[in-house]
């Protein structure tokens, strides 16, 4: 039986409401590393993915697990902490499921952060990579089997995925923050094993700044209903074969989290204005 993305959202949905009121105008996912935001919302109701009938739970190290609702800067935040990859065995339709959950709540935006792997040799551990456009290498697409309707289509347009005033505002804060920042092309990969040398640099041949294991699907589902789009990439590591020694998920899990706070000032600072 195919996993309906809308008919779960919306089950899950009326279970949230009857814990909290509380909607969104804003929708943040929280990659590997990005959690710190969290402490900056007023007014939070937490609400466990445990809690609630039908909605999967993480399996993946650095996802809690969690929606947070409340406000920043007098904006109503939906905060998803944590994701599901497709390496979990998760299908397109389910990955996409805490993005349809915000929409159902009233978001028009959502920000994407993820950790990931550098490409570009301009690139160092620690720098920042605003998404300006991405490749979908997973061959997998959550709008398959979509029912095409009058207003809203499944032939999505994608010439511009990734908002450019929001790419913009991020930008200019990384400045004020003295984050060291980058546009780029994130590519996405199916994981869980890392990449290998040769097929690090057949993404670079492809025009790819960037690799991780999520994002993408997210943001062809937000496009989808129409929600803006921002994404931001920690880069945590350079790809294999660009630097000397052996690629770990500890060791990517210590980067992100090693810049958490100032990565949390900087979403503040976005989300506040």
């Amino acid at each position: 039986m195919e996993f309906d993305t809308e008919a779960v959202a919306q089950k899950i949905v009326r279970q949230i409401l009857e814990r909290t009121d509380a909607k969104a105008d804003i929708c943040l996912v929280l990659g590997s590393g990005w959690g710190g935001v969290s402490k900056f919302l007023e007014n939070c109701v937490k609400i466990p993915y445990s809690a609630l009938e039908e909605m999967p739970v993480c399996g993946v190290a650095g996802h809690a697990g969690n929606f947070l609702l409340g406000s920043i800067g007098g904006k109503r935040i939906l905060i998803v902490q944590g994701r599901f990859h497709m390496y979990e065995g998760r299908s397109a339709a389910e990955i996409v499921l805490p993005i349809r959950i915000a929409y159902e709540l009233g978001a028009k935006a959502v920000f994407l952060t993820n950790a990931a792997g550098g490409l570009n040799m301009a690139f160092s551990p620690g720098d920042l990579m605003v998404l300006k456009d991405h490749i979908n290498l997973t061959c997998r697409n959550p709008l398959i089997g979509v029912a095409p309707r009058e207003d809203r289509p499944v032939f999505v347009d994608m010439s511009e995925v990734y908002d450019g005033d929001f790419r913009k505002q991020i930008i200019e804060k990384c400045k004020e923050l003295e984050i060291p920042v980058h546009e780029g092309v994130y590519l996405q990969v199916l994981g869980p094993s890392f990449e290998t040398p040769a097929e690090i640099r057949a993404f670079q041949k492809l025009g790819a700044d960037a690799v991780g294991m999520s994002t993408v699907l997210e943001a062809i589902y937000a496009r989808y209903l129409a929600m803006k789009v921002a994404g931001i990439s920690c880069i945590t590591n350079m790809g294999a074969g660009l630097f000397s020694g052996k690629i770990r998920h500890e060791d990517v899990l210590q980067e992100s989290n090693r810049r958490e706070e100032l990565f949390s000032k900087l979403l503040y600072s976005v989300l506040s204005e």
